[in-house]
């Protein structure tokens, strides 16, 4: 039965600030504006309408539980963006003007396995062709969720996907990465890392250090999945080709952007972000991505 939440006057939650920053594979625009997704369990479809103080969000689709319960942990609701913006926008007018840009970004929590497995496909990849693997791969292993007359899949388990071969990886197109998602499945089934122990871990370092022992886990997929996933650590800065250009353009200006050093930068960030140095990363990114 299609469940239905209301956000009423809502300052810090735009479609397009947190569907398309780079945190997320599985959510689409539709022609109407609004977006659908699935996560878990459940699917849904987004509606933002303008109102007197912010926007109007709108939430209907089929969970796997209660609605309201289920969108205040997804979207992170019941954190004070409000207060996040103010505080770093004091820091300098560079990221004051990029928080004015993608003011509506919350950063999701989802599933860490799905994260695991989703950044992994992100290395050396477009965010279209990561979507069509991860698609594919949920089509062939996952679970089938009818919603509004379409056929949804669920991101397959551990267990599931462990029923595909390096083979069948690669012909869903994950290319080079084939053995990187087949060895760290058997990683995860055979309990060299345990999922549940990274969720009550408490240093950041520490679950780090253990995400990079898995296949095709490097630096900034680990830091992807500490930010991007249910463990939620802000002091996180991952570095891409566009985090390296704005922190250069705006802050370090090195004549030649490929000589700047991933520390340089890193310390960088620490220094004038501090613990939410991973909010601001995410700010930075969409403004100068999309503004490219």
């Amino acid at each position: 039965m299609e469940q239905k939440y209301v956000l009423n006057n809502c300052k810090s939650f735009r479609l397009r600030d947190v569907f398309e920053c780079g945190q997320c594979f599985r959510w689409n625009k539709q022609l109407d504006g609004s977006y659908t997704g699935i996560f878990g369990k459940n699917v849904l479809n987004v509606t933002e309408e303008k109102d007197d103080n912010g926007y109007k969000i709108t939430f209907c689709g089929i969970c796997d539980g209660d609605i309201e319960q289920i969108c205040n942990f997804y979207f992170d609701l019941e954190r004070n963006y409000e207060k996040i913006k103010q505080d770093l926008s004091k820091i300098d007018n560079n990221l004051k003007e990029a928080i004015e840009y993608g003011s509506g970004i919350r950063i999701l929590n989802q599933d860490l396995w799905e994260m695991i497995i989703s950044f992994i496909i992100s290395a050396n990849n477009n965010i279209p062709r990561i979507k069509g693997i991860i698609d594919r791969m949920s089509k062939k292993y996952g679970q089938e969720i009818n919603f509004r007359g379409e056929r949804f899949y669920t991101f397959p388990t551990s267990k599931e996907l462990s029923k595909a071969t390096e083979k069948d990886l690669r012909e869903l197109g994950a290319g080079f990465r084939d053995k990187y998602i087949f060895e760290t499945t058997k990683m995860i089934n055979n309990g060299e890392i345990n999922l549940e122990e990274l969720q009550k871990e408490k240093e950041t370092n520490v679950i780090r250090n253990k995400l990079l022992t898995l296949c095709g886990v490097g630096p900034k997929v680990a830091d992807c999945i500490l930010l991007f996933s249910s463990l939620k650590r802000f002091d996180v800065f991952p570095i891409d080709v566009w985090v390296r250009r704005v922190i250069n353009d705006l802050y370090i200006h090195n004549e030649v952007e490929a000589k700047v050093d991933k520390k340089q930068i890193e310390n960088l960030a620490k220094e004038k972000f501090g613990d939410l140095e991973g909010i601001a990363q995410q700010y930075l990114f969409f403004y100068r991505r999309e503004r490219d």
